[in-house]
């Protein structure tokens, strides 16, 4: 069978409305497809799903679930399904497949970053100032960071401060996503990406989960628009950097623009600021008000398992 008709007779047999994970199991248990080598089989299955819809194949429908998930059905099944029944039925045994949300990932994020010395902090973009524009989110990143640049020599760091005081730090932008299945959600997902990192040296789109289909496409758009791919982890620090970002100037004119529409960010910036220019002595006082103010991170593996478990965020080995 090729996947789609893999999916149709998946489908055909379970005979209710369900999600992607649960088609894709069903796949494997009946031995319609071999997925042979492939990473991400799963999002492949959600892939092609996609594609039925948006192609506008009637073989294949779906519902939106009360969370915001999808549950696909055949067509030739619908008169025949009791769609409450259905509902009740994805909320009780599914739970764990679809109720973590976007912003479950960033405390993963934040968790992995700060491994590598980036303070980070979540930009609210629905607590800006006209927040109910929904252009807008093209404009706020997900989440900012900033690294500043170590040396050994309080002598070098003074040196360095009154040569040029911006290549004394880093701040980078991050367009967070649950999971990026298709063609058409890489593009949409790296533009936005590309649109909210304008201001920042570095900008990269990050995802849970990326189907890997996609490397080739995700190479191209990185060579092309410099915008670097992180694969998020449940365990933050076996996350990795696909594709690396490329460097460019900040954009001051676009941070003054956050500065004045988003409190956080603008405190944020302020707190850069004041901790480049503050004397030594006040130096370790002002960091620490950076990281309280920051976003919080896991002080252990314990707490990650937890706080994974919690949220319903797939973890371990599938």
């Amino acid at each position: 069978m090729t996947t789609k008709e893999a999916i149709l007779k998946s489908l055909e047999d379970i005979k209710i409305p369900t999600n992607y994970k649960e088609i894709y199991e069903h796949i494997t248990k009946q031995n319609y497809y071999d997925f042979g080598k492939s990473k991400t089989p799963a999002l492949t299955i959600s892939g092609q799903l996609t594609s039925f819809i948006q192609k506008g194949d009637n073989r294949v429908k779906r519902i939106k679930n009360s969370n915001g998930s999808y549950s696909y059905y055949l067509s030739k099944n619908e008169d025949n399904i009791n769609f409450e029944e259905s509902q009740s039925k994805i909320t009780n045994d599914y739970q764990a497949f679809i109720t973590y949300g976007e912003r479950d990932l960033h405390m993963l994020l934040s968790s992995y970053l700060k491994n590598l010395s980036v303070y980070s902090k979540t930009i609210f973009h629905e607590q800006s100032k006209n927040s109910k524009d929904h252009h807008q989110k093209w404009i706020h990143p997900d989440m900012v960071g900033i690294k500043f640049l170590t040396l050994k020599t309080k002598t070098s760091q003074s040196f360095l401060k009154a040569i040029n005081q911006a290549d004394t730090f880093k701040i980078t932008s991050y367009e967070l996503k649950k999971e990026i299945n298709t063609d058409y959600e890489l593009k949409k997902s790296f533009f936005q990406a590309v649109s909210n990192s304008s201001w920042a040296n570095y900008g990269y789109l990050v995802a849970f989960e990326i189907s890997d289909s996609l490397d080739e496409e995700m190479e191209r758009l990185n060579q092309s628009f410099g915008i670097g791919i992180i694969k998020l982890k449940p365990n933050p620090y076996e996350s990795k950097i696909i594709y690396q970002s490329k460097y460019k100037k900040l954009d001051f004119k676009t941070l003054d623009k956050l500065c004045k529409i988003n409190d956080d960010f603008e405190k944020f910036i302020e707190q850069i600021e004041t901790l480049i220019t503050t004397q030594d002595r006040y130096f370790n006082s002002i960091e620490k008000e950076l990281d309280d103010f920051c976003d919080d991170y896991f002080k252990s593996d314990t707490e990650i398992e937890k706080y994974c478990n919690e949220k319903n965020i797939p973890f371990g080995d599938e």
